[in-house]
């Protein structure tokens, strides 16, 4: 019998947290589903700044002459520093340009709501004044203060909400803690005296010291079964109970969803949830890093985690002066002058109605539906499908400048104004409406309007053993990115199906991008549109290896002719049965020329 994995069924599979595969990081996706009572200003909030700080932050990615890449709060575990030694970087960790002030303040200024610093992060050292240990920064550096008590209280000064990232299963300091095995045998550790002695007084600690908490950011959950997850999760609830606490505690207890590093769901997620990005490549300093996202880049995380109807919390890695990276700060600004503009787009909006079009995303409040134009078409015309609403006006939210429209049919057509904005990183278009909105599109619009039209894997349907996979791999060293793409495409009854809806009839070159090991490749398949029949054989890319960046080739399969506008349907299937076709990542339109 004949399986249809529907985007429900898909949807499902995402909110148990089966999204995200085997990793070498540990991470919680589902949360308990429970609402908790003070989770309103976090789904309003869109907006965090995440701060990985630490001893790490000193060595910036280097240790005895060698350079590291990729996550530089790993570097104790990626140069197997001995405990005995790594003890030493914290006698010339001494961050006198540490600003609480100037921090919180940049914050404010990027436009963020709230703020996730690492009290303790897996190395085991306290960025915080501790009586369960003396690895910490009062005791074991110069610096001799708690810059966690200046920064909470400057980000409440800023209606900020503060809140602490706790690694509290892996420690590699401590003998007990979890996953140094170059220094402690994991068959002789003790996790629940772990626990006990050293992550639940601790996080009392943090809990007690620091005023009013929004957060506690757990992290790699483990060593504890899911009866004793709900004990150390109660024993801290009676501290303060309106703090969330992030779905990393494990065990599906967590008051939010966070996906992986470096992770943004496809679809629309419901419930709260977070992802989470780093300004560069590292979440810790490392000083040859300087691969730092742009204002634009940033924006475009912003408006797609947002149109899903989540936040984005994005890292900051300081260096072990004190000092916020220039780029870092610079950005965050602009960020922030956009949002000035632009922020009514985002903050307390919910997921966008419309999907994700060629030109970019939307977001949503009552009434209203706020177009985030990502992708500039040519004509500078939006076309907004099968949104049959009484408009009361449509405007740029950059100047409340009234935009032309008509309406034909049941789509909307906004012109945009000619040129650009000088003042917003990209524009904003508001439909005020009255009436109910319908949900209703199930294709992927292709125009002429755009040269190239990417439509990713996951707007199809499958049948039979295909299905959507999230890829997961890595650049550098943790540095993890991922990549949805549907897999075990291996009968001639498995078949990935897009709905299509051509709105500029012509001539279009069809590709598809997929990727093709030595055992998929040399496979015949078939792509089947338009009344024809497209054969092809896969190409071979390079096999699929989680620690490399996934090879991937954008093959052209067809030119053809669309005489008339209509909703096409585009099937690949393989033309025989054999083993796994490709892992496909999107089909494209490339226009030629229009009728």
């Amino acid at each position: 019998m004949k399986k249809l994995i529907t985007l429900g069924a898909l949807l499902g599979l995402l909110l148990n947290g089966v999204y995200a595969q085997d990793m070498d990081e540990m991470w919680d996706s589902s949360s308990s589903g429970k609402e908790h009572k003070n989770i309103q200003w976090f789904k309003d909030a869109k907006f965090g700044m995440f701060i990985h700080w630490g001893l790490y932050s000193k060595l910036g990615g280097e240790w005895n002459g060698k350079r590291y890449y990729g996550s530089g709060e790993w570097i104790m575990n990626q140069a197997k520093i001995p405990v005995t030694e790594y003890k030493k970087v914290a006698q010339i960790f001494n961050p006198v340009k540490f600003n609480g002030k100037e921090w919180a303040q940049l914050a404010e200024d990027a436009g963020m709501k709230y703020m996730v610093i690492t009290a303790k992060h897996h190395e085991g050292f306290s960025m915080f004044d501790s009586k369960y240990t003396d690895f910490d920064i009062v005791d074991a550096t110069p610096y001799k203060k708690d810059p966690m008590k200046s920064l909470s209280m400057e980000a409440g000064k800023r209606g900020i909400q503060f809140g602490f990232y706790y690694s509290q299963f892996q420690d590699w300091y401590e003998p007990n803690g979890g996953k140094n095995t170059w220094d402690f045998k994991e068959s002789e550790k003790d996790y629940q005296k772990y626990y006990k002695q050293k992550a639940i007084p601790q996080l009392k600690e943090l809990m007690t010291n620091y005023g009013k908490l929004g957060i506690i950011w757990f992290d790699t959950p483990g060593g504890l079964t899911k009866k004793e997850t709900e004990d150390f999760v109660n024993s801290l609830r009676k501290y303060q109970p309106d703090c969330l606490f992030s779905s990393r505690v494990g065990h599906g207890l967590g008051d939010y969803k966070d996906f992986g590093d470096s992770e943004l769901p496809p679809f629309t997620i419901n419930g709260p949830w977070e992802s989470i990005y780093t300004h560069n490549d590292s979440w810790g300093y490392i000083k040859h890093d300087m691969n730092f996202k742009t204002p634009v880049e940033i924006v475009y995380l912003l408006a797609n985690a947002a149109a899903r109807g989540g936040n984005l919390m994005l890292n900051v890695g300081p260096d072990g002066e004190g000092n916020i990276p220039e780029y870092t700060i610079n950005y965050l600004k602009e960020v922030g002058q956009w949002l000035k503009i632009n922020g009514e787009s985002i903050y307390g909006t919910t997921a966008g109605l419309l999907g994700q079009q060629p030109w970019g995303v939307s977001t949503s409040k009552s009434g209203k539906q706020y177009l985030h134009v990502l992708h500039k078409p040519m004509d500078g015309k939006i076309l907004i499908p099968d949104f049959n609403v009484t408009v009361n006006k449509i405007y740029l939210l950059d100047g409340n400048k009234a935009l032309h429209y008509e309406k034909k049919g049941e789509d909307l057509i906004v012109s945009l104004p000619v040129g650009s904005t000088q003042k917003s990183l990209n524009d904003v278009i508001v439909i005020d409406y009255v009436g109910q909105a319908k949900v209703l599109q199930t294709y992927y619009v292709v125009s002429g309007n755009f040269n190239i039209v990417e439509i990713p894997a996951y707007f199809a349907r499958v049948k039979g053993n295909a299905n959507l996979k999230s890829l997961t791999y890595s650049h550098y060293y943790g540095d993890w990115k991922h990549t949805n793409c549907i897999v075990d495409l291996k009968n001639t009854d498995d078949v990935i199906s897009f709905d299509v809806r051509i709105t500029t009839p012509g001539t279009y070159k069809i590709k598809l991008e997929y990727n093709s090991g030595a055992e998929s490749a040399l496979q015949e398949g078939v792509l089947s549109v338009n009344g024809s029949d497209f054969l092809f054989r896969t190409l071979k890319t390079g096999e699929f290896d989680r620690r490399a960046p996934l090879p991937l080739v954008q093959h052209s399969i067809a030119t053809t002719t669309f005489n008339k506008e209509g909703i096409y349907t585009v099937n690949v299937q393989p033309l025989k049965n054999g083993k796994e076709l490709f892992k496909l990542k999107s089909l494209i339109f490339e226009s030629v020329s229009k009728n």
